[in-house]
Protein backbone atom coordinates (compact mmCIF):
# COMPACT_ATOMS: atom_id res chain seq x y z
CA UNK A 1 0.00 0.00 0.00
CA UNK A 2 1.89 3.01 -1.23
CA UNK A 3 1.86 6.10 0.94
CA UNK A 4 4.01 8.98 2.03
CA UNK A 5 3.99 10.92 5.26
CA UNK A 6 2.54 14.33 4.74
CA UNK A 7 4.81 17.28 5.50
CA UNK A 8 2.90 20.04 3.72
CA UNK A 9 1.55 23.00 5.63
CA UNK A 10 -2.09 22.11 6.35
CA UNK A 11 -4.69 23.31 8.83
CA UNK A 12 -4.28 21.35 12.07
CA UNK A 13 -6.57 20.13 14.82
CA UNK A 14 -5.77 23.11 17.04
CA UNK A 15 -7.01 25.55 14.43
CA UNK A 16 -10.09 23.40 13.89
CA UNK A 17 -11.00 23.45 17.58
CA UNK A 18 -10.72 27.24 17.59
CA UNK A 19 -13.53 27.44 15.03
CA UNK A 20 -16.24 29.65 16.60
CA UNK A 21 -18.96 27.51 18.13
CA UNK A 22 -17.17 24.19 17.57
CA UNK A 23 -16.64 23.26 21.21
CA UNK A 24 -20.28 24.02 21.97
CA UNK A 25 -21.36 20.94 20.00
CA UNK A 26 -18.19 18.81 20.22
CA UNK A 27 -18.11 18.40 24.00
CA UNK A 28 -21.76 17.42 24.56
CA UNK A 29 -21.60 15.47 21.31
CA UNK A 30 -18.75 13.34 22.65
CA UNK A 31 -20.74 12.44 25.77
CA UNK A 32 -23.93 11.80 23.82
CA UNK A 33 -22.31 9.40 21.32
CA UNK A 34 -21.15 7.02 24.06
CA UNK A 35 -24.34 4.86 23.95
CA UNK A 36 -23.24 3.21 20.70
CA UNK A 37 -20.02 2.10 22.37
CA UNK A 38 -21.44 1.24 25.82
CA UNK A 39 -24.91 -0.16 25.24
CA UNK A 40 -24.18 -3.61 23.83
CA UNK A 41 -21.40 -4.57 26.24
CA UNK A 42 -23.42 -3.15 29.15
CA UNK A 43 -26.40 -5.33 28.24
CA UNK A 44 -24.24 -8.42 27.74
CA UNK A 45 -22.58 -8.06 31.15
CA UNK A 46 -25.80 -7.29 33.04
CA UNK A 47 -28.01 -9.95 31.46
CA UNK A 48 -25.28 -12.59 31.64
CA UNK A 49 -24.95 -11.81 35.35
CA UNK A 50 -28.69 -12.11 36.02
CA UNK A 51 -29.38 -15.14 33.79
CA UNK A 52 -26.03 -16.95 33.73
CA UNK A 53 -26.27 -17.35 29.95
CA UNK A 54 -24.20 -15.70 27.26
CA UNK A 55 -26.82 -16.81 24.75
CA UNK A 56 -29.61 -14.93 26.54
CA UNK A 57 -27.38 -11.90 27.04
CA UNK A 58 -26.42 -11.89 23.38
CA UNK A 59 -30.04 -12.25 22.30
CA UNK A 60 -31.18 -9.21 24.32
CA UNK A 61 -28.24 -7.17 23.03
CA UNK A 62 -29.09 -8.33 19.51
CA UNK A 63 -32.67 -7.07 19.79
CA UNK A 64 -31.28 -3.69 20.79
CA UNK A 65 -28.83 -3.67 17.89
CA UNK A 66 -31.41 -4.72 15.31
CA UNK A 67 -33.82 -2.08 16.59
CA UNK A 68 -31.12 0.57 16.32
CA UNK A 69 -30.12 -0.56 12.84
CA UNK A 70 -33.72 -0.33 11.61
CA UNK A 71 -34.53 3.02 13.18
CA UNK A 72 -31.18 4.87 12.84
CA UNK A 73 -31.59 5.66 9.11
CA UNK A 74 -35.12 6.89 9.76
CA UNK A 75 -33.74 9.13 12.47
CA UNK A 76 -31.19 10.53 10.03
CA UNK A 77 -33.87 11.08 7.40
CA UNK A 78 -36.06 12.93 9.91
CA UNK A 79 -33.12 15.06 11.01
CA UNK A 80 -32.44 16.04 7.39
CA UNK A 81 -36.09 17.02 7.04
CA UNK A 82 -37.11 18.53 10.40
CA UNK A 83 -33.83 19.39 12.10
CA UNK A 84 -31.62 17.64 14.64
CA UNK A 85 -33.21 19.13 17.76
CA UNK A 86 -36.67 17.91 16.80
CA UNK A 87 -35.34 14.35 16.60
CA UNK A 88 -32.87 14.39 19.49
CA UNK A 89 -34.95 15.69 22.39
CA UNK A 90 -37.73 13.08 22.32
CA UNK A 91 -35.22 10.38 21.37
CA UNK A 92 -32.96 11.10 24.33
CA UNK A 93 -35.87 11.01 26.78
CA UNK A 94 -37.22 7.74 25.35
CA UNK A 95 -33.77 6.16 25.42
CA UNK A 96 -33.09 7.08 29.05
CA UNK A 97 -36.47 5.74 30.15
CA UNK A 98 -36.08 2.52 28.11
CA UNK A 99 -32.62 1.70 29.41
CA UNK A 100 -33.77 2.38 32.98
CA UNK A 101 -36.66 -0.02 32.45
CA UNK A 102 -34.35 -2.66 31.00
CA UNK A 103 -32.05 -2.41 34.03
CA UNK A 104 -34.97 -2.69 36.46
CA UNK A 105 -36.40 -5.73 34.67
CA UNK A 106 -33.06 -7.51 34.52
CA UNK A 107 -32.35 -6.96 38.21
CA UNK A 108 -35.86 -8.12 39.10
CA UNK A 109 -35.33 -11.41 37.28
CA UNK A 110 -37.98 -10.70 34.65
CA UNK A 111 -38.54 -13.30 31.91
CA UNK A 112 -36.53 -13.03 28.72
CA UNK A 113 -39.49 -11.82 26.65
CA UNK A 114 -39.85 -8.80 28.94
CA UNK A 115 -36.19 -7.91 28.40
CA UNK A 116 -36.75 -8.20 24.65
CA UNK A 117 -39.68 -5.76 24.83
CA UNK A 118 -37.63 -3.20 26.75
CA UNK A 119 -34.66 -3.64 24.40
CA UNK A 120 -36.65 -2.54 21.34
CA UNK A 121 -37.17 1.13 22.33
CA UNK A 122 -33.74 1.22 23.97
CA UNK A 123 -32.11 0.46 20.62
CA UNK A 124 -34.51 2.43 18.45
CA UNK A 125 -33.88 5.63 20.43
CA UNK A 126 -30.07 5.58 20.50
CA UNK A 127 -29.18 9.16 19.48
CA UNK A 128 -27.32 9.33 16.17
CA UNK A 129 -24.94 12.00 17.38
CA UNK A 130 -21.87 10.99 15.35
CA UNK A 131 -23.60 11.54 11.99
CA UNK A 132 -25.17 14.73 13.34
CA UNK A 133 -21.79 16.13 14.37
CA UNK A 134 -20.44 15.37 10.90
CA UNK A 135 -23.40 17.20 9.38
CA UNK A 136 -22.72 20.24 11.60
CA UNK A 137 -19.10 20.36 10.50
CA UNK A 138 -20.24 20.16 6.88
CA UNK A 139 -22.66 23.05 7.34
CA UNK A 140 -20.13 25.22 9.20
CA UNK A 141 -17.05 24.58 7.06
CA UNK A 142 -18.47 23.80 3.60
CA UNK A 143 -15.82 24.58 0.99
CA UNK A 144 -13.23 25.79 3.53
CA UNK A 145 -9.68 24.44 3.95
CA UNK A 146 -10.51 23.09 7.43
CA UNK A 147 -13.09 20.66 6.05
CA UNK A 148 -10.63 17.74 5.54
CA UNK A 149 -9.24 18.39 9.02
CA UNK A 150 -12.74 18.06 10.45
CA UNK A 151 -13.13 14.73 8.66
CA UNK A 152 -9.93 13.43 10.23
CA UNK A 153 -10.92 14.72 13.65
CA UNK A 154 -14.31 12.99 13.54
CA UNK A 155 -12.77 9.69 12.53
CA UNK A 156 -10.32 9.83 15.45
CA UNK A 157 -13.14 10.82 17.81
CA UNK A 158 -15.19 7.83 16.71
CA UNK A 159 -12.29 5.51 17.40
CA UNK A 160 -11.62 7.14 20.77
CA UNK A 161 -15.26 6.53 21.66
CA UNK A 162 -14.70 2.82 21.09
CA UNK A 163 -11.71 2.99 23.42
CA UNK A 164 -13.49 4.80 26.24
CA UNK A 165 -17.03 3.43 26.01
CA UNK A 166 -16.58 -0.36 26.27
CA UNK A 167 -13.70 -0.09 28.75
CA UNK A 168 -15.71 2.28 30.97
CA UNK A 169 -18.81 0.08 30.80
CA UNK A 170 -16.80 -3.06 31.56
CA UNK A 171 -14.98 -1.44 34.48
CA UNK A 172 -18.23 -0.22 35.99
CA UNK A 173 -19.99 -3.57 35.53
CA UNK A 174 -17.16 -5.65 36.96
CA UNK A 175 -15.88 -3.21 39.59
CA UNK A 176 -19.00 -1.42 40.85
CA UNK A 177 -22.22 -3.25 39.98
CA UNK A 178 -23.41 -5.28 36.97
CA UNK A 179 -25.96 -2.56 36.18
CA UNK A 180 -23.54 0.37 36.59
CA UNK A 181 -22.47 0.37 32.94
CA UNK A 182 -26.01 0.79 31.62
CA UNK A 183 -26.88 3.38 34.28
CA UNK A 184 -23.85 5.45 33.25
CA UNK A 185 -24.81 5.03 29.59
CA UNK A 186 -28.30 6.36 30.24
CA UNK A 187 -26.97 9.31 32.24
CA UNK A 188 -24.48 10.31 29.55
CA UNK A 189 -27.19 10.07 26.92
CA UNK A 190 -29.55 12.30 28.86
CA UNK A 191 -27.07 15.02 29.80
CA UNK A 192 -24.98 15.00 26.64
CA UNK A 193 -27.93 14.60 24.28
CA UNK A 194 -29.94 17.48 25.72
CA UNK A 195 -26.91 19.79 25.79
CA UNK A 196 -26.09 18.86 22.21
CA UNK A 197 -29.67 19.48 21.09
CA UNK A 198 -29.60 22.87 22.80
CA UNK A 199 -26.87 24.12 20.43
CA UNK A 200 -29.28 25.57 17.88
CA UNK A 201 -26.80 28.02 16.38
CA UNK A 202 -24.73 25.23 14.83
CA UNK A 203 -27.65 23.10 13.64
CA UNK A 204 -27.33 22.50 9.87
CA UNK A 205 -30.04 23.53 7.40
CA UNK A 206 -32.95 21.14 7.12
CA UNK A 207 -36.10 20.63 5.11
CA UNK A 208 -36.23 22.26 1.69
CA UNK A 209 -33.07 24.25 2.35
CA UNK A 210 -30.98 21.08 2.42
CA UNK A 211 -31.63 20.27 -1.24
CA UNK A 212 -31.24 22.23 -4.42
CA UNK A 213 -32.79 22.05 -7.85
CA UNK A 214 -29.58 20.51 -9.14
CA UNK A 215 -29.46 18.02 -6.26
CA UNK A 216 -33.02 17.12 -5.27
CA UNK A 217 -33.63 14.86 -2.29
CA UNK A 218 -32.79 11.23 -2.92
CA UNK A 219 -32.76 8.35 -0.47
CA UNK A 220 -29.23 7.22 0.33
CA UNK A 221 -30.30 3.58 0.20
CA UNK A 222 -31.25 3.93 -3.47
CA UNK A 223 -27.56 4.34 -4.38
CA UNK A 224 -25.87 0.97 -5.17
CA UNK A 225 -22.51 1.96 -3.70
CA UNK A 226 -24.12 2.78 -0.36
CA UNK A 227 -25.61 -0.70 -0.24
CA UNK A 228 -22.18 -2.23 -0.86
CA UNK A 229 -20.69 -0.19 1.97
CA UNK A 230 -23.53 -1.29 4.24
CA UNK A 231 -22.43 -4.90 3.72
CA UNK A 232 -18.83 -3.93 4.50
CA UNK A 233 -19.93 -2.20 7.70
CA UNK A 234 -22.03 -5.23 8.66
CA UNK A 235 -18.78 -7.19 8.62
CA UNK A 236 -17.11 -4.60 10.83
CA UNK A 237 -20.03 -4.85 13.23
CA UNK A 238 -19.55 -8.62 13.39
CA UNK A 239 -16.03 -8.00 14.66
CA UNK A 240 -17.21 -5.67 17.42
CA UNK A 241 -20.03 -8.00 18.52
CA UNK A 242 -18.01 -11.18 18.28
CA UNK A 243 -15.10 -9.67 20.19
CA UNK A 244 -17.28 -8.34 23.01
CA UNK A 245 -18.97 -11.65 23.77
CA UNK A 246 -16.01 -13.92 23.06
CA UNK A 247 -13.53 -11.88 25.11
CA UNK A 248 -15.95 -11.96 28.04
CA UNK A 249 -16.34 -15.73 27.70
CA UNK A 250 -12.57 -16.23 27.36
CA UNK A 251 -11.70 -14.28 30.51
CA UNK A 252 -14.32 -16.21 32.49
CA UNK A 253 -12.93 -19.50 31.20
CA UNK A 254 -9.46 -18.63 32.51
CA UNK A 255 -10.87 -17.39 35.82
CA UNK A 256 -9.87 -13.76 35.32
CA UNK A 257 -12.96 -11.76 34.31
CA UNK A 258 -11.21 -8.49 35.15
CA UNK A 259 -8.90 -9.03 32.14
CA UNK A 260 -11.87 -8.47 29.83
CA UNK A 261 -11.58 -4.71 30.11
CA UNK A 262 -7.84 -4.83 29.45
CA UNK A 263 -8.17 -7.04 26.38
CA UNK A 264 -11.00 -5.02 24.88
CA UNK A 265 -9.10 -1.83 25.70
CA UNK A 266 -6.09 -3.08 23.71
CA UNK A 267 -8.36 -3.93 20.80
CA UNK A 268 -10.07 -0.52 20.92
CA UNK A 269 -6.77 1.31 21.39
CA UNK A 270 -5.61 -0.20 18.11
CA UNK A 271 -8.62 1.43 16.46
CA UNK A 272 -7.74 4.85 17.83
CA UNK A 273 -4.03 4.67 17.06
CA UNK A 274 -4.69 3.63 13.48
CA UNK A 275 -7.23 6.43 13.13
CA UNK A 276 -4.68 9.02 14.25
CA UNK A 277 -2.07 7.58 11.89
CA UNK A 278 -4.49 7.72 8.96
CA UNK A 279 -4.61 11.49 9.30
CA UNK A 280 -0.84 11.81 8.99
CA UNK A 281 -0.44 9.87 5.76
CA UNK A 282 -0.78 11.20 2.21
CA UNK A 283 -2.21 8.24 0.33
CA UNK A 284 -1.21 7.71 -3.29
CA UNK A 285 -3.71 4.91 -3.77
CA UNK A 286 -7.41 5.66 -4.32
CA UNK A 287 -10.00 5.06 -1.60
CA UNK A 288 -11.57 2.04 -3.32
CA UNK A 289 -8.26 0.22 -3.44
CA UNK A 290 -7.43 1.28 0.13
CA UNK A 291 -10.76 -0.08 1.33
CA UNK A 292 -10.20 -3.44 -0.34
CA UNK A 293 -6.61 -3.77 0.87
CA UNK A 294 -7.48 -2.62 4.37
CA UNK A 295 -10.47 -4.94 4.55
CA UNK A 296 -8.32 -7.83 3.40
CA UNK A 297 -6.00 -7.18 6.33
CA UNK A 298 -8.95 -7.07 8.70
CA UNK A 299 -10.27 -10.36 7.34
CA UNK A 300 -6.94 -12.13 7.81
CA UNK A 301 -6.50 -10.79 11.35
CA UNK A 302 -10.06 -11.64 12.39
CA UNK A 303 -9.66 -15.14 10.98
CA UNK A 304 -6.86 -15.88 13.45
CA UNK A 305 -8.66 -14.94 16.67
CA UNK A 306 -10.08 -18.41 17.30
CA UNK A 307 -6.57 -19.86 17.48
CA UNK A 308 -5.54 -17.81 20.53
CA UNK A 309 -5.37 -19.69 23.85
CA UNK A 310 -3.51 -17.20 26.08
CA UNK A 311 -4.08 -13.63 27.21
CA UNK A 312 -0.83 -12.48 25.61
CA UNK A 313 -1.56 -13.96 22.18
CA UNK A 314 -5.18 -12.86 22.22
CA UNK A 315 -4.14 -9.35 23.24
CA UNK A 316 -1.64 -9.18 20.37
CA UNK A 317 -4.19 -10.43 17.83
CA UNK A 318 -6.82 -8.06 19.22
CA UNK A 319 -4.43 -5.16 18.75
CA UNK A 320 -3.84 -6.13 15.11
CA UNK A 321 -7.59 -6.44 14.48
CA UNK A 322 -8.11 -3.01 16.01
CA UNK A 323 -5.38 -1.52 13.85
CA UNK A 324 -7.15 -2.89 10.77
CA UNK A 325 -10.67 -1.72 11.67
CA UNK A 326 -9.98 2.02 11.72
CA UNK A 327 -8.70 2.24 8.12
CA UNK A 328 -11.72 0.28 6.88
CA UNK A 329 -14.18 2.53 8.74
CA UNK A 330 -12.47 5.77 7.76
CA UNK A 331 -12.17 4.82 4.10
CA UNK A 332 -15.80 3.71 4.02
CA UNK A 333 -16.93 7.11 5.28
CA UNK A 334 -14.62 8.74 2.76
CA UNK A 335 -16.21 6.83 -0.11
CA UNK A 336 -19.84 7.27 0.93
CA UNK A 337 -19.49 11.05 0.86
CA UNK A 338 -18.54 10.86 -2.83
CA UNK A 339 -21.65 8.77 -3.60
CA UNK A 340 -24.45 10.80 -2.03
CA UNK A 341 -26.16 14.16 -2.59
CA UNK A 342 -25.99 16.76 0.18
CA UNK A 343 -29.66 16.33 1.04
CA UNK A 344 -29.08 12.70 2.12
CA UNK A 345 -25.85 13.20 4.06
CA UNK A 346 -27.10 12.48 7.58
CA UNK A 347 -29.22 9.57 6.36
CA UNK A 348 -26.23 7.98 4.62
CA UNK A 349 -24.06 8.23 7.71
CA UNK A 350 -26.80 6.67 9.84
CA UNK A 351 -27.20 3.78 7.38
CA UNK A 352 -23.54 2.95 7.92
CA UNK A 353 -23.81 3.40 11.67
CA UNK A 354 -26.91 1.21 11.67
CA UNK A 355 -25.11 -1.44 9.63
CA UNK A 356 -22.39 -1.66 12.27
CA UNK A 357 -25.07 -2.00 14.94
CA UNK A 358 -26.91 -4.72 12.99
CA UNK A 359 -23.72 -6.68 12.35
CA UNK A 360 -22.83 -6.29 16.00
CA UNK A 361 -26.27 -7.53 17.07
CA UNK A 362 -26.13 -10.61 14.85
CA UNK A 363 -22.60 -11.39 16.00
CA UNK A 364 -23.47 -11.01 19.68
CA UNK A 365 -26.35 -13.47 19.26
CA UNK A 366 -24.43 -16.10 17.33
CA UNK A 367 -21.21 -15.75 19.32
CA UNK A 368 -23.18 -15.99 22.56
CA UNK A 369 -24.80 -19.25 21.49
CA UNK A 370 -21.48 -20.66 20.32
CA UNK A 371 -19.68 -19.58 23.50
CA UNK A 372 -22.36 -21.24 25.64
CA UNK A 373 -22.17 -24.49 23.67
CA UNK A 374 -18.51 -24.82 22.71
CA UNK A 375 -16.52 -22.10 24.46
CA UNK A 376 -14.92 -18.81 23.51
CA UNK A 377 -12.88 -20.21 20.60
CA UNK A 378 -16.11 -21.01 18.75
CA UNK A 379 -17.38 -17.49 19.43
CA UNK A 380 -14.30 -16.04 17.72
CA UNK A 381 -15.35 -17.77 14.49
CA UNK A 382 -18.09 -15.14 14.10
CA UNK A 383 -15.75 -12.21 13.24
CA UNK A 384 -14.01 -14.47 10.74
CA UNK A 385 -17.26 -15.41 9.00
CA UNK A 386 -18.56 -11.84 8.94
CA UNK A 387 -15.42 -10.32 7.44
CA UNK A 388 -14.96 -13.11 4.89
CA UNK A 389 -18.50 -12.64 3.53
CA UNK A 390 -18.13 -8.85 3.46
CA UNK A 391 -14.75 -9.11 1.73
CA UNK A 392 -16.24 -11.31 -0.97
CA UNK A 393 -19.00 -8.74 -1.52
CA UNK A 394 -16.52 -5.88 -1.78
CA UNK A 395 -14.48 -7.72 -4.38
CA UNK A 396 -17.51 -8.69 -6.45
CA UNK A 397 -19.19 -5.25 -6.37
CA UNK A 398 -16.24 -2.87 -6.11
CA UNK A 399 -17.28 -1.14 -9.36
CA UNK A 400 -20.37 0.19 -7.53
CA UNK A 401 -18.13 2.39 -5.39
CA UNK A 402 -17.29 4.76 -8.22
CA UNK A 403 -17.98 8.40 -7.16
CA UNK A 404 -21.00 10.23 -8.49
CA UNK A 405 -20.26 12.29 -11.59
CA UNK A 406 -21.93 15.28 -9.98
CA UNK A 407 -20.03 15.02 -6.70
CA UNK A 408 -17.64 17.78 -5.91
CA UNK A 409 -14.02 16.91 -5.51
CA UNK A 410 -12.47 16.49 -2.10
CA UNK A 411 -13.49 19.57 -0.21
CA UNK A 412 -17.24 19.33 0.19
CA UNK A 413 -17.88 16.26 2.30
CA UNK A 414 -17.28 15.70 5.96
CA UNK A 415 -16.54 12.06 5.28
CA UNK A 416 -13.68 12.82 2.88
CA UNK A 417 -10.30 12.39 4.46
CA UNK A 418 -7.05 13.83 3.21
CA UNK A 419 -3.80 14.13 5.18
CA UNK A 420 -3.77 16.64 8.02
CA UNK A 421 -1.15 17.81 10.44
CA UNK A 422 -1.58 17.44 14.19
CA UNK A 423 -0.55 20.66 15.88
Amino acid sequence: MASTVNTDKRPGYGQLLRTPGALSFLLPGFAARQPFAMLTIGIVLLVQHTTGSFGSAGAVAAVTGVSMALFAPQSGKLADRFGQRAVLVPGVLVHTASVSLLVALALAGAPLWALFLAAVPAGASVPQVGPMVRARWAAKLDGKPLMPTAAAFESVTDEFTFVVGPVLATALCTGVHPAAGLIAEAGLTLVGGLFFAAQRATQPPFGGSAATAAEPHRSALSIPGVRVLIVAFLGIGSVFGGMQVSLTAFTEEIGNPGANGLLYGVFAAGNMLAGIAMGAVAWKTGPRRRLILGYAGLTVAASLLWTAHSVLILGALGLVVGLCIAPALITGYTIVETLIPASARTEAFTWLTGAVALGQAAAVTVAGRLADAQGSSAGFLVPMAGTVLAMATLLALRSRLKPRETSRVAARGIGHRVPVAVD
